[in-house]
Parts: C-alpha cells; structure tokens; sequence
C-alpha cells in the first residue's frame, strides 16, 4: 500500500464503539421541515438530515418536492449525488439545458457546478441529497421564465 502512497496512518482502522458501527434512521421516523424560503421556491419537505460520525465528511438529507418547487441556484465545493427515489423531476447545470430525472436515476454533480433541481411543473419528485463537506453556496432563485424552459413531460 505504501507504494501506492498510502501511509501507514492511512491504514490504521479507526476504533469505533458498537453504537458508532451502524445507524438506521427508519423511512417515516424522521421530522419533516419546510425547506427555506430563502434556498427553495415553492414546497419543499426536508426529511432525516444525517451526516458521518467519527470525521466522515458525507452529509445528506430526503428532499421532497411538490410539483412546481424547486431549489435555488447552488454550488457544493466538493459536488453533490442525488438518487432519485419516486417520481420524476428536472436538473440543469449552468450553461446546459433541463434534464428531465426519475426514480431511480442518480445525478452527480462535480465540485463547484453551479446547479439546480426539483419538481417538474406536474408531478412531484423525492430525493436523497448527499454531498461532503458543509460547503453549499446558495445563489439567486430559478426565476419563473427559466423553469418554463423544462422539458415536456407525458
């Protein structure tokens, strides 16, 4: 491993307690929030946010959005996954045109691209958010005309 310049620090396994192994956090078990007027348009429930314990940086949430919602323009220093879990919604980086993304699709976004998803205008979309770091910029609103710009949708 050395030669693949790992250390031998990189290869120690960290000590965990039993409790520190494995969390589940149950469908349904978690508060939902509205998601903030200031990063979101339209109605937005935010579900069992988690992050890593024992330094992991990985940190995520359950994002639904009801038809028509979406987020504001963003940025994640180090990128951002989503997995689609019901429905069907849009994405669009900076520059690109809307992408229409079901359940079961899964969008990686590269660190620093500016980006936003949600909805499409008729049907809702939930999914998992994951991202490292804390590092998300929130800019300006998706405005109207540009969400208009979304693909047709059967």
């Amino acid at each position: 491993m050395e030669a693949r310049g790992f250390t031998a620090a990189d290869m120690q396994a960290p000590v965990l307690t039993d409790a520190d192994r494995q969390r589940i956090i149950r469908r349904g078990s978690g508060t939902a929030t509205a998601g903030a007027a200031s990063n979101f348009t339209g109605s937005v429930q935010v579900t069992a946010p988690f992050s890593g314990a024992d330094g992991a940086r990985i940190r995520g949430a359950t994002v639904r959005f009801e038809a028509g919602a979406r987020s504001a323009w963003h940025i994640h220093e180090r990128g951002q996954t989503l997995v689609v879990t019901e429905g069907c919604g849009w994405t669009q980086r900076e520059g690109s045109p809307i992408e229409r993304i079901c359940a079961g699709d899964v969008v990686m976004l590269a660190p620093g691209e500016k980006h936003w998803h949600g909805a499409t205008a008729s049907s809702s979309m939930t999914h998992v958010a994951l991202s490292e770091g804390t590092g998300v910029e929130w800019l300006e609103h998706v405005s109207d005309a540009e969400y208009a710009n979304g693909p047709a949708t059967p």
